[in-house]
């Protein structure tokens, strides 16, 4: 799957396929184990599992009757997706009007100010 046919995963795909970024594989039982209270049942877990392979964002091999599933999407690539359509779709494409956004409607120490201004200078030495 190429990052631009990439779809928006919706809140329980997402709750599954954060702890499955981290573990790199996974069976249904351990994504169940670290989803937050209150814990769906394991049979809507698997079913979302399989939604997610169906969409191509994991995969499974197999040990008898359990599967181990691991993801075919890095979330790297999934966040790069995500955010460009939020760039696109509340900001007009304008990183500007994010980090603007951002910074009137949360609040922002005076060391998180310095970091992003650090990071943003090390950008622009690649840049360059």
């Amino acid at each position: 799957m190429r990052k631009n046919e990439i779809k928006e995963l919706t809140k329980a795909e997402l709750q599954i396929m954060q702890p499955l970024w981290i573990r790199k594989k996974a069976f249904v039982n351990e994504l169940l184990e670290d989803m937050p209270e209150p814990k769906p049942a394991y049979n809507t877990v698997s079913t979302i599992v399989r939604i997610l392979e169906k969409k191509g964002f994991v995969s499974h091999k197999s040990y008898g009757k359990t599967h181990c599933y691991f993801p075919l999407i890095e979330r790297e690539a999934y966040l790069n997706v995500y955010m460009k359509g939020v760039l696109h779709s509340f900001f007009s494409n304008s990183l500007p009007n994010l980090v603007s956004f951002l910074s009137k409607k949360e609040e922002i120490s005076l060391d998180e100010v310095n970091e992003i201004m650090k990071i943003m200078e090390s950008h622009k030495k690649e840049k360059e």
